[in-house]
């Protein structure tokens, strides 16, 4: 399954309750227009999960069994009753192509370090090692399954900044500095980075600059 981070609608957790393999996470999308079948995949806030409804399931509401896995490296395991997420339905060969390819399938779970606010609202989010060359600027990158752009990019951090919409309709307009979110870098970047890793096989990490002497990025 494939999303655009385009999220269609701001839903909240109704229940999240234990299980022998995880958790049973129920959502309420807060409205009835999307009509997902069992089966489907659906991104929650960045991750994609397969609906499986359940009996005790309330009417219209979407269900999900949660692996440990999934919540250990996600924030999912994180949310309680009442906490908002963003909801976006899988990449169909009618849907507008308005944000990026996204999987659905979580980098990392990174820090806030930083929130600017109005009128030029950036986010500042810590970047770990690993991924560091794989976000470069006006590169793309899904946090919490929001499809953005880069602004900028220092040598342990990046930013992004958020339109009105984004801020009235996902979650991201109420972040705060220390909030974890679920961090999903750019399919394209990812597959040079890895390409070139084993392509010249070096025994220190690839840096932005050998990404610049190669003509990835200027």
């Amino acid at each position: 399954s494939m999303f655009t981070g385009i999220v269609q609608c701001l839903g909240r957790i109704h229940r999240a309750t234990d299980t022998p393999f995880g958790k049973r996470i129920v959502v309420d999308p807060g409205h009835r227009s999307m009509r997902p079948e069992p089966g489907a995949s659906i991104c929650i806030s960045g991750v994609c999960l397969t609906l499986a409804p359940g009996a005790d399931d309330p009417e219209g509401m979407f269900g999900f069994d949660v692996i440990g896995e999934t919540l250990n490296c996600t924030t999912l395991g994180e949310l309680e009753a009442g906490c908002p997420v963003n909801l976006e339905p899988s990449l169909t060969p009618a849907t507008p192509m308005g944000g990026h390819f996204v999987q659905g399938h979580v980098d990392a779970v990174a820090t806030v370090g930083q929130v600017t606010p109005l009128p030029d609202c950036r986010i500042r989010i810590r970047l770990m090692d690993s991924l560091r060359h794989q976000v470069v600027p006006k590169g793309s990158v899904a946090v919490d399954g929001v499809s953005l752009t880069v602004a900028a990019v220092g040598q342990d951090s990046f930013e992004v900044a958020l339109i009105p919409t984004t801020r009235d309709l996902t979650t991201l307009g109420s972040v705060q500095t220390g909030s974890r979110v679920n961090l999903e870098t750019d399919l394209v970047s990812k597959t040079i980075v890895h390409w070139l890793e084993q392509r010249f096989e070096r025994a220190e990490p690839l840096t932005l600059d050998h990404l610049r002497r190669a003509g990835f990025v200027d």
